[in-house]
């Protein structure tokens, strides 16, 4: 039962709820070449489908955990013809490693929040900023803000949930991640993104 709702009724409310926000989009858009489009996992409910919209015609690839939930939000995105690559920084990273770089260099999109999927909240992980450097692929972060929602305030990342017909702002950045000669340095330059983009 559980595998049927989230195949058929997770992706039909998420699409139901997508289409009725007012999207008001400003910054930077991305270019025709792979992408890693990063958004925090309390915004995934628009963000997943958002990214889909900025990098289409390209094939994008959701990061989703192998977790019972993550399997759940895998089968909605693969109603909604994400590709997937499974696994996390706590399981799976260096299968989670290889295929990101393989569909990077491909030319293809993925879709990631940075901070999920346990957390901490809006803190970047090195991993995905370590990818983006050895495959020298721009990071696409979609600051989203809705205007009216439901919060979960009991769940590690305040998961929000936009309200139907309700305007939803989205300001995009490009980050040029560049190569890195020490692991100190990823690791600057990875905590320097959750400064300019971490939320209270």
């Amino acid at each position: 039962m559980k595998i049927l709702l989230s195949k058929t009724l997770l992706p039909l409310l998420i699409w139901l709820v997508y289409l009725t926000l007012r999207k008001r989009v400003q910054g930077d858009f991305p270019e025709r070449k792979s992408l890693i489009v990063a958004f925090w996992h309390g915004k995934m409910l628009v963000g997943w489908l958002l990214a889909k919209s900025l990098v289409r015609p390209k094939k994008c690839y959701a990061v989703v955990s192998l977790s019972k939930d993550g399997t759940m939000l895998a089968n909605a995105l693969e109603t909604m013809r994400f590709g997937l690559i499974r696994g996390s920084s706590s399981r799976g990273k260096e299968a989670v490693k290889a295929d990101m770089t393989a569909c990077l260099l491909a030319g293809d999109a993925i879709a990631i929040t940075p901070d999920g999927p346990r957390g901490a909240r809006h803190v970047f992980k090195y991993g995905s900023v370590r990818i983006a450097s050895e495959t020298q692929t721009p990071i696409l972060f979609a600051d989203i803000t809705f205007e009216h929602a439901w919060c979960l305030e009991k769940s590690w990342d305040k998961f929000e949930i936009p309200k139907p017909f309700s305007s939803v702002h989205i300001h995009l950045t490009r980050i040029d991640v560049p190569k890195f000669e020490t692991e100190e340095a990823l690791k600057a330059f990875t905590d320097s993104l959750t400064a300019t983009f971490q939320r209270t």
